[in-house]
Parts: C-alpha cells; structure tokens; sequence
C-alpha cells in the first residue's frame, strides 16, 4: 500500500541564499558548509562537506538546513540534487527540501533522495524561460511523493545502492586506470637525450599546418539539412580518438566560400589553438565534405618520419604541454600564433619505436574504453530499475 502526497506536503521548502561576498565576517574562517553545484561536480550527489564555509554571524534567523535536507537546483543547471548529510547552508541556485517534522519516521532520507531524480527529470521538462530560467514552482510543489511502507523503502534503497556502489566502483576504476595512463604516458614520451631521438621541430614532421574558416550564421544548418560536416573546438578531446562527432554543418555555399581548405584525411590531427587549447582529436576516416572552423588547427604528419597516434600522444605529456602553453599570446582571447607553433621542438624517435609506444598506449585506451562501455550499460540499468521501483505501477 502506498500513500501519495505532494511535495509541500511531504517537505518544507527552503531557499538558498549567498552571504555578501563584501563582508569578510562571513566567509573568514567559515566553520558552515555553503553548497554550490561545484561541490556535486566534484563530490558526487551524497554531501558531506562542501568547498565553500560560511560562519555562524551569516546565518539568517531561519536557520541552517538540517542535516538530511535535499538540495534541488531549481535555476541554472536545472534538475541537479544532492543528499546533504550535514547541518548545512546552499547558494540561491538551490531549493532545499526538508522533511516535515510530522513524516520523518515515515520517510528515509535515501528513498527520497533516490525519487527526486524523477523530480528532476520533471523539473528538466518544467521550466519558465525569460531572464534567467527556473522551474515552476507551482507544479514542482504539487508532484506527487510517494511514501510506502518503511520496509519497502528499505528494500528499494538496498536495491539502488547495490547499483550505485558498483557504479562508484567503475568510475574509481576508470580513474585509476587514467592516471596510470597519464602516468606512463609521460614515461614513455620524455624521450630528449635518448639515444636514436632526434630534436626537431613540428613544422618538420608535418606536412601542412591549417586553419579554418568561420561561415556567417546564416550558412550553418541543422543536421538534416546538409552532408558538409563543420569541426568546431568542442568536437575536440584527449578521449575522443576516433571519429569525430559532427554536430555542425554548413551550407553548400559556405563549403565554396571555405573552399575545402582543410582538405582533411585519414591520419591528420586536429589541435584547438584558440580558446581552450591544446585539444587534440586524430581523424580515423577518409573524410568527406568535412571543414574546421577558425581556430582548429589542421596537421598533416608526414608518414615517413611520425606517426599519427604517437603525435597526438606526445601533445598531451606535461612537457609539451609546458611548450604550448608558453607560446600562448591574446587577452582574453587566447590563442597560439602557427608561425610559434611548427617552431616547437619536439623528440622524435625512429618509427619503430613510435609504434612501440602507441601499442603499449592503446593497450591502456582499450582498457578504459571497455571500463567506459561497462560504466554505460550499468548506468543504464540502475535507470531503468530506478524508474520501475519508483513509480509503483
């Protein structure tokens, strides 16, 4: 048997708030937790401690929030929520949701917490746009909460944190696995001084070194509308050695005006040098009609003395990184001059061994890969069982 009630039945609602930032009295040896969506981009959706500390003298006269309180982003980054585990304080992003006194032996902390990601989920499809988009809080307060038995709660929370233990466990793996990774990366890569290493320098072992061209707005279209694929920074990741995802596309006539100018193939590399720079994707497929946009560098190794994979690797070690980051110029819009760039003296050892490096390399990528596919389809099914155990059908 389950009984139904709304969400301002169920929980008190209570706005979060930011202490003046020009007042030291209440930031200076904060002793509170403050709550901001960065504490569940770092720490995940259960919180104990925050980054952020205020000091008791900020406090408003309603108080803390008890510990237990749900934290719901009902502005910005809409639907996001955390369990907070502590007597606590959040910024104005969030609604915090408080058990009513007279429900918390009837309610576990963990079940609803576990319910409001379909909240969340309302909350996504519920939104007042304008200014600044929030949710509407007249429906948000009248969603309908559950409340079963408590041994039936207890049941459905041992199912989900079955699930969300070997979730963690996966992304701890995966973790450990990239540092390892990064680790050995750079290992194999400080190569200067090695025997059979040559110092030269990028413009060298490349071929061609090219930018793009940014269309005007009125000549990129919707995916369905055009095949002339249009590569902005975005697309571009350490971890996303493969196909590039093509979210943009152009216009016939914009691919004239470009040109084709990046004429890409199979093996070059693409480098962002504007921006958030130093991102790096290897173009795995003989592309067609595909076109960068300003800013994204095009490179094209030459065969007969680098390989594609080991270049791409080498621009990711914390050496080179140190290289590219000194030639940065612009404030701020920051970017990296190609003239500065194919100046950058790089190792180079003989193409055997490049290949011996991206094997041992890959061996790493495969692993993560397959731990990433694994984390996937358990994300998956922890959702799917979430939505069956929760909507008491």
């Amino acid at each position: 048997m389950v009984e139904w009630k709304t969400i301002e039945e169920v929980f008190e609602l209570r706005n979060g708030y930011t202490p003046s930032k020009n007042n030291p009295e209440y930031w200076d040896g904060g002793t509170i937790p403050w709550f901001r969506m960065e504490d569940i981009r770092q720490n995940g959706h259960v919180l104990g401690d925050s980054i952020q500390h205020i000091t008791p003298i900020s406090v408003k006269k309603s108080g803390l929030f008890p510990a237990n309180t749900i934290i719901m982003a009902t502005t910005a980054t809409i639907g996001e929520h955390a369990l907070v585990i502590v007597d606590s304080l959040a910024n104005q992003q969030f609604t915090g949701l408080v058990t009513r006194k007279s429900l918390v032996q009837s309610v576990l902390p963990r079940f609803a917490f576990y319910y409001c990601f379909l909240l969340g989920e309302w909350c996504k499809q519920h939104i007042h746009q304008g200014g600044f988009a929030s949710v509407d809080m007249e429906g948000f307060k009248k969603y309908p909460f559950p409340i079963p038995s408590l041994s039936e709660q207890e049941r459905i929370v041992g199912i989900l944190d079955t699930f969300t233990a070997g979730i963690e466990n996966i992304k701890e793996q995966i973790a450990q696995r990239r540092k390892q990774y990064e680790y050995y990366r750079d290992e194999l890569l400080d190569l200067e001084g090695k025997d059979g290493v040559e110092m030269k320098t990028l413009g060298e072992v490349l071929i061609s070194l090219k930018t793009g061209l940014n269309p005007r707005n009125n000549f990129v279209l919707n995916s369905s509308e055009s095949a002339n694929y249009y590569i902005t920074v975005r697309e571009l990741g350490m971890f996303n050695i493969k196909p590039i995802d093509k979210t943009d596309k152009v216009s016939d006539e914009a691919l004239k005006l470009i040109n084709n100018r990046s004429n890409l193939e199979e093996g070059d590399v693409l480098f962002s040098g504007t921006g958030t720079i130093g991102r790096t994707a290897l173009v795995k497929e003989k592309p067609k009609n595909w076109n960068i946009k300003e800013g994204v560098y095009s490179l094209k190794p030459r065969k007969d003395c680098v390989n594609s994979y080991f270049l791409v690797q080498l621009l990711h070690t914390n050496t080179i990184i140190d290289k590219i980051s000194a030639l940065v110029v612009g404030d701020p819009i920051r970017s990296i001059p190609m003239k500065s760039l194919v100046s950058m003296i790089i190792p180079v050892p003989s193409l055997q061994d490049q290949r011996r490096i991206v094997s041992i390399l890959d061996t790493f990528e495969a692993s993560i890969a397959n731990l990433e596919a694994q984390l996937k389809q358990r994300e998956k099914q922890y959702e799917y069982y979430r939505n069956k155990l929760l909507t008491f059908e």
